[in-house]
């Protein structure tokens, strides 16, 4: 096969392969080990392989990009770098976005490689041409260099590159294409400044971030709501945080919410702020956010309790988030009946809602009710109790029509809840008590998918490994449990026929 690979390579550099042929060579190539490949592979054969991309026929120029990216992947980086430099700037101007992309992505490949990356580093030209590209029209090719300008500043010199040299200048330019290369632009600067306070600083010092924040806190409600998800990925790392707290941007963004009740557009916005402190609140400390910013929570609550469908789902999203450790549900137990009649609320819109509203309330649920066994104090558990009895009159059974309604998604969603509680002792005697109920469980007939039978699965293997479910639901049922576990999510048991003489 490696000699079938190279006589059509030989071929393709001659300029003799037609298109049948580059279709050949596109299969026969996957089918060749790397090794074996770069045993064989000339400087002729890729500089032809390139040069067949300057054509104006498509599909060559399809099938070359699908034969260069198997024999690049094949070859060293410092050797692509050293020897393939110019082709590489000639195909960052390719006018098929499939050229630019495989250029780039080789560009990031190289700069993973220690040994390659200071070519790169060396070769402005190239690199502001990966900036240029942006700006470019298809979202693809701007992603991934955003993907390989993001590696570049994985390094040291990587970052000098980016922020202390004319580099910077091309970035700000490329800004000034429009708002949505702007927004790509922040969304480099935000991943950059992820990786590490350093990191941080360069692209605090560059300028940038401010304009972020700037933008954050203008008057444009629809900019607002676009930078407000930048801001929030920033502050999912403990440096982003301080950094942010440090600059006062989480005072301001509190201080918006407080405003927004006087501002008729901040429905646009506002959403994304108050998901902002969510997730702070899950990655710092739900009690402390809450405290020190006692607007956002008031902010969720008149949320969940409104009518419109767009804020519930944020403000559900959100209690989901912050209920999902302890000290969030301890938070929330805090408001006491307030929160209890929210729960009612929640129950009764995972009911009748639409459907994605009813989702969204399922996997809250499931999320504020949720203990981990070193988690089931008698104080925690009383309160999951008490929480699950606020949701319905007979919570047991709403969730249980839900789940056997012919919506696969609302099915799991249901099965998720109770697989949220199956471990806690209370709700192992309420599912004994209701009739039929560990029958249901058992019933392999009423899940018709995989996800469903996925779902089911994860129920039993909850209640199987819980401490209290042997003494609660008895021998029998414990052991019908285990044997379903044993037999894993998709056992279909076999039926056996018995033939009958004279039978047709």
């Amino acid at each position: 096969m490696a000699e079938a690979v190279v006589e059509l390579l030989e071929r393709a550099a001659r300029r003799e392969a037609p298109l049948e042929e580059l279709r050949a060579l596109r299969l026969a190539v996957q089918a060749v080990p790397p090794a074996a490949l770069r045993a064989r592979l000339s400087d002729d054969h890729l500089g032809a392989l390139f040069a067949l991309l300057s054509v104006n026929d498509r599909e060559q120029v399809s099938a070359c990009v699908s034969i260069l990216e198997r024999l690049l992947q094949a070859l060293d980086p410092v050797y692509v770098i050293q020897n393939l430099r110019e082709e590489l700037q000639k195909g960052l101007f390719h006018p098929d976005d499939s050229v630019k992309i495989l250029t780039i992505s080789q560009v990031g490949r190289i700069v993973e490689n220690s040994d390659a990356i200071t070519e790169i580093l060396n070769s402005p030209e190239l690199l502001q041409q990966i900036i240029n590209c942006i700006g470019g029209e298809k979202i693809a090719v701007a992603k991934e260099a955003i993907k390989s300008l993001s590696r570049i500043a994985q390094t040291q010199d990587g970052l000098e590159a980016l922020f202390v040299s004319s580099l910077l200048s091309d970035l700000k330019n490329v800004m000034a294409t429009n708002d949505v290369v702007r927004y790509r632009v922040y969304e480099l600067i935000v991943e950059i400044s992820s990786v590490s306070a350093d990191s941080l600083n360069y692209c605090a010092n560059s300028g940038l971030i401010s304009e972020l924040i700037g933008e954050l806190t203008g008057d444009d409600v629809l900019v607002r709501a676009t930078c407000i998800e930048m801001v929030t990925s920033l502050a999912h790392t403990p440096h982003g945080r301080q950094y942010l707290a440090q600059q006062g941007i989480i005072d301001k963004i509190s201080n918006i919410i407080v405003g927004a009740e006087s501002d008729p557009f901040s429905g646009f916005y506002l959403p994304g702020f108050v998901k902002f402190f969510g997730n702070l609140a899950v990655v710092d400390s739900p009690q402390q956010i809450c405290e020190r910013y006692p607007v956002f929570m008031e902010k969720v609550f008149e949320m969940a309790e409104s009518h419109d469908p767009t804020m519930i789902g944020v403000a559900v999203d959100t209690l989901g988030i912050l209920g999902s450790n302890v000290e969030g549900k301890q938070v929330l137990q805090k408001t006491r009946s307030r929160f209890k009649n929210l729960l009612n609320r929640i129950g009764h819109q995972a009911k009748n809602a639409p459907t994605e509203l009813r989702l969204r309330c399922l996997d809250a649920i499931s999320s504020l009710l949720y203990l981990s066994p070193e988690q089931q104090t008698e104080d925690l558990l009383r309160m999951t109790e008490s929480w699950f009895s606020s949701l319905s009159s007979q919570p047991l059974e709403l969730f249980r029509s839900i789940s056997t309604q012919p919506f696969p998604d609302l099915h799991c969603g249901a099965l998720r809840v109770f697989t949220a509680i199956a471990n806690q002792p209370w709700a192992q005697k309420l599912m004994l008590d209701s009739p039929g109920f560990v029958e249901y469980i058992v019933d392999r007939s009423v899940e018709p998918d995989k996800a469903s039978k996925d779902a089911k699965y994860e129920l039993v293997k909850a209640l199987v490994n819980s401490k209290t479910i042997a003494e609660i639901f008895g021998n029998q049922y414990y052991l019908r449990l285990r044997a379903y576990l044993r037999e894993g999510p998709y056992y279909v048991k076999a039926v056996s026929t018995t033939a009958v003489e004279g039978a047709e």
